[in-house]
C-alpha cells in the first residue's frame, strides 16, 4: 500500500536536482549523493523486471546525524564538516535494500540540539510556508525537504520532539517510534536514553511503508527489542469503533495559540461525532516532564560529546599548545547552543550536584513512565496538540533559550516514557500549518498510524 504514485522516477529525481541546482532547495540539504542518477537507473531497471523493493517509488532524505558511507557526517557542526564515516547506519542499509532512492543528507540544528533549525553551521532552514519563520528543529532539513516536495520521505532523529515539532511547523506527518523499535546503530548520540530515529512524510501511508522497512531487532544495537514487526500497511485499515481516546488535560494549558486550540477541539468533536469514545484523562506528573527531560538530556549530551576532542574525529586546532588543544578545538568547533548544553550538563553531573539533580531526574522519569503505562490500561491512544504555537519568527528565540526549549514541552514526555507518537497536520491558520499528535502505548505504532490514517482521510476532507 503506497501513497506515492509510480511515476517516472528519473523525471522526479531530475526535477529535484534541478531545483537544488537553481538554489530553490530552501537550504534543506547539506550534501547530495553523487550516485543519485546511478541509483535511479538501478531502481528503474528493478521496477521494469518486477523485482523492486517496497520503497522503490520513494525519494528519501537522511538527516545528517545518521551515517551514510561515502558522504560526510557533519551533524550540522563545523567540528565534523569534513568527517567521512566509514560505515552506514542500520536503518539506512534497510532503506537501500528496499530500493529507496537516497537523495542526500539533510540539514539540522547542530548535533540535533535545537528547536528552530537556526543552529546549523551550514545556515538556517526557513519555513517552506513563510521564509520569515522557522522550520522547527532539530530535523529541520528533513521536514522542510518533504514539505517542499524535494523528497517523499526523510529520516530524522527525535530526542525530545525533533521529528514531530518540525513536522508540525512544516505541515507534514512525523513519527517517533517506540524506544527500541528502530535501530539507532549509526545515529550520532545526543542523549542515548531518549534518542530515536523517526520518519517524516507527506501522508501516514508513506510513513507506515518506511516504518515497515526499518523497524525490527538489530544485533548491532542492544537497545532494540526482539519483537515481531506488524504489517503496518494492513493495520491502517483496521476497524476503530472500539478505540478509546484519552485527552490529557495537563497538555492543554501549554497551548498558547488559540488557532491550535480551536483546531484540536474541532477534531475532538469530529471524532465523537464519528462514534469514537473520547474522554479526558489526567497525567499529573506532566508538570515535571520538562525539567526532568532537560536535566537528563543535557547530562547525557555532556558525556557523549566528550568524544569530539579534536584527536579522533573531525576538526582540530593545529596551532594551539598541545595542553590546550582539546579546549581550543571544542571552543572553535562547537556552536553556542551545543556549548550551552555541554556546560549545563557538566554542571549537573558535577559531584556536588549529581545526587540533587541527575539522580532525582532519573527517579522522576521512572514515575512519569509508570504513569503513562498505567493510563494505557484505560485508553488506547492519547490525543493532544503537537506544539504550543505555530512556527515563530526567525531570530526571535536564539537569545531566549528557555523560550526556545518551551517549543518541545508537548513532545518530550513521549521520549521520557519511550512511547510512539505521530504528528498529523490538521490544517492552516493565517497560512501556517497546525498539528496534533497521537501518543500510543509501547510498540503500538499500528494503532496510532491507523487512527492517523483515518483522521487524514476523513477529518481533513470534512474540514475542506
Amino acid at each position: 500500500m503506497s501513497g506515492v504514485e509510480s511515476a517516472d522516477l528519473t523525471q522526479r529525481v531530475s526535477l529535484t536536482l534541478q531545483r537544488l541546482d537553481m538554489g530553490k532547495g530552501g537550504n534543506c540539504f547539506i550534501n547530495i549523493c553523487s550516485d543519485v542518477l546511478e541509483q535511479t537507473r538501478r531502481i528503474e531497471e528493478r521496477r521494469r523486471e518486477d523485482r523492486a523493493g517496497a520503497l522503490a517509488t520513494y525519494l528519501i532524505g537522511i538527516k545528517d546525524n545518521i551515517a551514510l558511507q561515502g558522504l560526510p557526517l557533519t551533524c550540522g557542526s563545523r567540528l565534523l564538516a569534513d568527517y567521512r564515516v566509514p560505515y552506514t547506519a542500520s536503518a539506512v542499509k534497510k532503506i537501500q535494500a528496499a530500493d529507496g532512492l537516497i537523495v542526500g543528507k539533510t540539514n539540522l540544528d547542530e548535533f540535533a540540539m535545537g528547536s528552530s533549525g537556526e543552529y546549523s553551521a551550514f545556515g538556517a532552514v526557513p519555513n517552506p510556508h513563510d521564509s520569515q519563520r522557522v522550520s522547527g528543529g532539530s530535523s529541520s532539513g528533513s521536514a522542510a525537504a518533504v514539505a517542499r516536495g524535494l523528497v517523499d520521505l526523510a529520516l530524522g532523529s527525535d530526542t525530545g520532539g525533533s521529528v514531530r515539532q518540525p513536522a508540525a511547523f512544516c505541515g507534514v506527518v512525523g513519527l517517533k517510534p517506540s524506544y527500541g523499535r528502530v535501530s539507532r546503530y549509526g545515529l550520532v548520540s545526543f542523549a542515548p536514553s531518549l534518542d530515536g530515529i523517526g520518519i517524516l512524510g507527506r501522508r501516514v501511508v508513506d510513513v507506515a511503508a518506511m516504518l515497515a522497512v526499518i523497524a525490527g531487532h538489530d544485533p548491532a544495537d542492544a537497545s532494540t527489542m526482539d519483537k515481531p514487526v506488524p504489517h503496518y500497511g494492513k493495520a491502517l485499515l483496521k476497524p476503530l469503533q472500539s478505540l478509546r481516546i484519552g485527552l490529557p488535560k495537563e497538555y492543554m494549558p501549554s497551548v498558547s495559540d488559540p488557532a491550535i486550540r480551536k483546531s484540536l477541539n474541532r477534531l475532538i468533536r469530529f471524532l465523537k461525532g464519528q462514534g469514537l469514545h473520547c474522554r479526558e484523562v489526567s497525567l499529573p506528573l506532566t508538570r515535571y516532564a520538562s525539567a526532568c527531560y532537560y536535566i537528563l538530556a543535557m547530562a547525557e549530551a555532556s558525556a557523549n560529546l566528550a568524544r569530539f576532542d579534536g584527536l579522533r574525529y573531525g576538526r582540530r586546532v593545529k596551532n594551539a599548545d598541545p595542553d590546550r588543544r582539546y579546549g581550543a578545538t571544542r571552543a572553535d568547533g562547537f556552536g553556542p547552543e551545543v556549548k550551552r548544553r555541554i556546560l549545563l550538563g557538566t554542571l549537573i553531573l558535577s559531584k556536588s550536584r549529581a545526587a540533587r539533580y541527575y539522580r532525582q531526574a532519573l527517579k522522576v522519569r521512572r514515575l512519569i513512565r509508570d504513569e503513562y503505562h498505567q493510563i494505557f490500561k484505560s485508553v488506547d491512544v492519547l490525543l493532544a496538540a503537537t506544539t504550543p504555537e505555530r512556527a515563530f519568527v526567525r531570530g526571535t528565540r536564539q537569545r531566549e533559550p528557555l523560550a526556545m526549549y518551551a517549543a518541545d514541552i508537548l513532545t518530550l514526555p513521549a521520549n521520557l516514557a519511550g512511547l510512539p507518537a505521530l504528528q498529523l497536520p490538521v490544517g492552516f491558520a493565517d497560512g501556517l500549518p497546525m498539528g496534533v499528535q497521537l501518543i500510543g502505548a509501547p510498540f503500538q505504532e499500528e494503532t496510532i498510524c491507523a487512527l492517523g490514517h483515518y483522521i487524514e482521510r476523513h477529518f481533513l476532507e470534512f474540514e475542506a
